[in-house]
């Protein structure tokens, strides 16, 4: 019995030492893999330090303006600013947008915190809010009424983890409406990212701020009093396709789009008293700075669309495409004055025409029934392409869109 139950064991523990050698082998393979993937964590640190210091190196060669003696440049991983201590925020923050963002992936950190680079102290999260704990562990939070808004936005980081955590210093914030930062400040840093999409192999320089006046309101119930700018300007150049343009937008909701806010570096410069990008070649300088070329910014323009007519250019009761919105169901006869950007038929042989916007972001539509198409002497899907219009009628919406039905040519002024 002794002999039977030696060879049972025997046999057991040679089944289990084979059973076991595959499975150490398996965990030395584990550990070769987890070894791998841990070097390669290192080496892709290493490959963003190094895109890291050349891209200050390019910010620092080309990218900032000219310093007065009494400024100091503060420099982080991907921008540099100078400080404002009077106004508690940047003068102006520099920085590249690299195409890496074209395959970036890191995402926001909304690691709001202290700049402890700024040694007089930059301004802090009571400046813009304060929180109560509550007893459930959670916070009541008591806002000033203004966003952090971001002057070089996260999003143009987002390629390198630590550059866009850093774009969380408060030193890069600014105090922004809501309905500003969300909306047409959203608009003009996604216009410019969107840039890139089509012009892959170049990188943009960007400067950006607040344009700082010594009349400025405050944050009164912020610690600091941080300063609110009525306006925003962002200047941008491609070096590499010699390009440049400038942004400047009041800190409010914007009734217009983003090209109506185009103006040239020049300008930018006159207004702030900024010198941007002095370390540009001069020949490079002067032709970019001074340029107004909004389509290959802006790439609705590139495709046809328009700026509205100007409206204090226009007779009484006569409005733009952007004004029409607000008479929208007032009953009132007025007359809207639009270029046709584009025109088609619909399915049931209605025809719509667009004015100044193409669709899908048209802005004011004028449309003929298929039974009123008669009552022209021409066919207007074809004859008003591009054309200047006076239409005169009630302002009604089709959708969302403000439209004007027309029902007769009588109410169609054509303007060369």
């Amino acid at each position: 019995m002794r002999i039977v139950l030696f060879v049972f064991c025997a046999l057991f523990f040679s089944e289990y030492l084979q059973a076991q050698a595959p499975m150490g082998e398996l965990m030395e393979l584990e550990m070769q893999l987890e070894s791998i993937e841990e070097k390669k964590k290192e080496i892709l640190s290493q490959i963003e330090d190094v895109r890291l210091n050349n891209l200050r190196a390019d910010l620092n060669s080309f990218g900032l303006p000219a310093v007065s003696a009494d400024e100091k440049v503060i420099s982080h991983s991907a921008m540099s600013l100078v400080y404002s201590e009077e106004h508690e925020q940047a003068k102006w923050v520099a920085h590249i947008i690299s195409p890496e963002i074209l395959t970036g992936k890191v995402t926001r950190t909304n690691d709001f915190r202290v700049d402890s680079k700024i040694l007089t102290g930059s301004a802090v999260e009571e400046d813009y809010f304060l929180k109560f704990p509550q007893a459930d562990g959670k916070f009541k939070y008591d806002g000033f009424g203004y966003d952090r808004g971001h002057l070089a936005p996260s999003a143009d980081f987002r390629w390198s983890q630590k550059a866009l955590s850093e774009s969380y210093f408060y030193s890069n914030m600014s105090p922004q409406l809501a309905e500003f930062n969300r909306e047409i400040w959203a608009d003009l840093e996604g216009t410019i990212r969107a840039y890139l999409n089509r012009n892959s192999e170049t990188q943009l320089y960007v400067c950006t701020g607040g344009v700082l006046t010594s009349d400025l309101p405050v944050v009164e119930r912020g610690v600091n009093k941080v300063s609110i700018p009525q306006q925003y300007f962002k200047v941008i150049i491609d070096k590499e396709n010699r390009r440049g343009i400038g942004f400047l937008i009041p800190n409010k909701k914007a009734t217009y789009s983003i090209e109506h806010f185009a103006k040239s570096i020049d300008e930018i410069e006159e207004l702030t008293g900024i010198n941007f990008f002095e370390g540009l070649p001069d020949d490079i300088e002067n032709q970019v700075e001074s340029q107004l070329d909004k389509a290959p910014w802006v790439s609705e323009i590139a495709k046809g669309d328009v700026e509205p007519v100007p409206f204090n250019s226009l007779p009484v009761r006569h409005y733009n495409t952007v004004m029409a919105k607000k008479l929208v169901g007032n009953g009132a006869k007025v007359t809207v004055v639009g270029q046709v950007v584009s025109t088609r038929y619909s399915q049931k042989g209605n025809i719509l025409i667009n004015l100044d916007k193409q669709y899908p972001n048209q802005i004011f539509t004028v449309f003929i029934r298929k039974d009123d198409i008669a009552n022209f002497s021409y066919d207007p899907e074809k004859e008003l392409k591009g054309k200047l219009l006076y239409v005169t009628g009630e302002i009604e919406k089709m959708g969302k869109t403000p439209c004007i039905y027309l029902k007769k040519a009588d109410n169609l002024t054509i303007m060369d």
